[in-house]
């Protein structure tokens, strides 16, 4: 547990250190990341879980992104960075699974399933896969719960300020004086053996 929690600290830095740097909103005008399919601390289903068997054999969904919707955006957001991250996968390092970017200001969510594909509304970056898609969970069998966190940053950069192909890394630098608010959602899933 203790691990896990560690873990979950690691995870939300990128959450945290954005949030340090925007004032603090009244509690009627929180931006808030959610999705109609799971809830804060909720279950990803079997379908949300990576589908590429050929590369892990813990593959055992068909890589369906669940559907996210925003509200409350900060004043003077021009685009949005959408991450996916598991602290626990890979330890200690954990696993990005989407990192995409350029997301402009006038987009309020992404339909289940339209983050597995590439789509005009948003710039795909890297995740540990090499692709900027969303790649769902694949925890090995008898493991523990791992916890995905969906991290929905909002910025004052235009939709095609930054290249594709960035790593996490490689935009939470690009992304350094430019944050104007995040917004979080964590998810768990466990292999289902």
């Amino acid at each position: 547990m203790k691990g896990t929690f560690a873990a979950l600290l690691t995870a939300g830095g990128f959450l945290s250190a954005s949030l340090l740097a925007v004032p603090v909103a009244r509690a009627a005008d929180v931006f808030t990341l959610s999705s109609s399919a799971v809830q804060d601390n909720g279950i990803l289903a079997t379908k949300n879980a990576c589908s590429d068997k050929q590369r892990t054999p813990n593959c055992v969904g068909e890589n369906i992104s669940p559907p996210l919707a925003w509200s409350s955006v900060p004043d003077g957001t021009k685009s949005f960075a959408l991450l996916l991250f598991d602290p626990e996968g890979r330890a200690p390092a954990g696993v990005s699974h989407m990192v995409v970017y350029g997301i402009p200001a006038d987009v309020k969510g992404f339909a289940e399933g339209e983050l597995s594909k590439p789509s005009d509304k948003f710039v795909g970056g890297k995740n540990l896969m090499g692709v900027g898609i969303y790649f769902g969970p694949g925890t090995p069998p008898n493991t523990d719960w791992h916890h995905y966190t969906f991290t929905l940053v909002a910025t004052d950069l235009d939709p095609k300020a930054l290249e594709p192909g960035m790593t996490r890394e490689e935009l939470a630098a690009a992304l350094k004086d430019h944050v104007k608010g995040s917004a979080g959602l964590i998810t768990r899933f466990k292999h289902p053996s």
